[in-house]
């Protein structure tokens, strides 16, 4: 199976894993929190710009005024939570499910009909009788890109690969119009982006305000006398886990044809992570972590044979880093965000060294008991990927009788 095959299925694979989290930990289920369907089905219309966040689309916006102009449609089924669980109470009880996302660029050319496969998510923030402030969030992949190439098409310099992530974010108030149907005005974020699996990865942003049409087919009213949630128990444990993945480097000085010098080089990366967690809720942990990585493409040496790039995969120890840093985790029951500000405390300067400082965000996902599997995004300079982290882990309860 070819690289690039892998990669699809395994993000496929962690996105299925996302959409299907079900939550364990159950509350009291009084009557008054049942429903025997409760399903929503979303249809969303939004109309925007790409925005200039790189050189590209700057010339672009700048030169072509329908450059960077598009519409997309969205379809979402949504299950509706009902308090059933301790997570869906104290998130407000929030919609998820799936989504599918098509956008179509006006100037065709540069970026083709992208279609995206995605999580959804959306919860209030404030309600008012029939009308609501809401956010929503998504996450998914994203296929049918017209991304650049060398020799086919030299335009879009903002992705590199023709799958890429789908990630959503956004705020809407939504109006009750009928005891089925609900219409909703916001506006929406949305970034695209290969995690720098495969150079050139700019990036691509797009904004626009979105229109969206709901139908429940059982409207669900949460209690007016909100259910006891019981305190939480605060408890201290240590995450061990492990990553790896790829890093793609393109090597422009040297004398290779262009499809060469396009597919660079890919190198191993890797290491161990530690983390001593403090979880103080049901919806926040912080923690402080070590990590030891090895980055496979520092020190790099290529040499040319017969006009081909040979480069030497051995392990070398120059290359090993140790790495400190603060992290948090947002808890959605099974599913948690996490984001580490991290530092380099060991790293052998070389002519291509990236900064000391540099960021991780990711999801996780816990898969049974203890045991978890995850994915994030390793950058530097705040918005420039360097490469994806897939993990494994397994968290270790310091304790065997909470405290309170």
């Amino acid at each position: 199976m070819a690289t690039s095959q892998i990669r699809k299925c395994c993000i496929i694979a962690f996105l299925a894993l996302v959409i299907n989290g079900v939550g364990t930990i159950r509350a009291e289920e009084p009557d008054t929190l049942r429903s025997r369907n409760n399903f929503v089905y979303s249809g969303s219309f939004q109309a925007g710009r790409v925005q200039s966040s790189n050189l590209f689309w700057k010339k672009m916006n700048a030169t072509d005024e329908e450059a960077g102009e598009f519409a997309a449609l969205s379809f979402q089924i949504l299950r509706q939570t009902t308090g059933k669980r301790l997570w869906e109470q104290y998130y407000r009880y929030p919609r998820y499910g799936v989504g599918l996302y098509v956008a179509r660029f006006f100037n065709n050319k540069y970026l083709s009909t992208p279609i995206a496969i995605y999580g959804a998510y959306k919860a209030p923030i404030k309600q008012w009788n029939k009308l609501s402030l809401n956010y929503n969030a998504g996450f998914g992949v994203t296929l049918n890109w017209e991304s650049f190439n060398p020799s086919e098409s030299n335009y879009n310099i903002s992705l590199g690969a023709e799958l890429t992530s789908y990630i959503n974010a956004g705020l809407f108030l939504s109006y009750e119009i009928s005891p089925r149907f609900d219409l909703s005005l916001g506006y929406n974020f949305t970034h695209f982006s290969n995690g720098a699996m495969k150079i050139p990865n700019f990036g691509l942003n797009t904004s626009a305000p979105e229109i969206t049409l709901e139908y429940r087919i059982n409207r669900f009213e949460p209690p007016k006398i909100k259910p006891r949630i019981p305190p939480y128990i605060k408890n201290t444990s240590i995450d061990f886990s492990f990553y790896g993945g790829e890093k793609n480097v393109i090597y422009p000085e040297c004398d290779l044809d262009t499809a060469t010098t396009f597919n660079g080089i890919f190198y191993p990366v890797f290491g161990l992570n530690a983390i001593i967690y403090r979880q103080i809720n049901y919806k926040s942990k912080f923690g402080i972590g070590m990590t030891v990585g090895y980055d496979g493409s520092k020190n790099a040496i290529v040499t040319l044979v017969n006009g081909k790039p040979d480069p030497d995969q051995s392990l070398r120890k120059e290359n090993i880093t140790l790495s400190i840093y603060p992290s948090y985790e947002l808890v959605f029951n099974r599913i948690s965000l996490f984001a580490q500000p991290s530092f380099y405390i060991i790293k052998h300067q070389t002519t291509y060294s990236r900064p000391t400082f540099f960021t991780r965000v990711g999801a996780k996902y816990k898969l049974y008991e203890n045991l978890y599997a995850g994915l994030g995004l390793h950058s530097y300079n705040y918005h420039i990927a360097d490469f994806v982290e897939w993990t494994i882990g397994y968290q270790i309860p310091l304790s065997k009788k909470p405290r309170k």
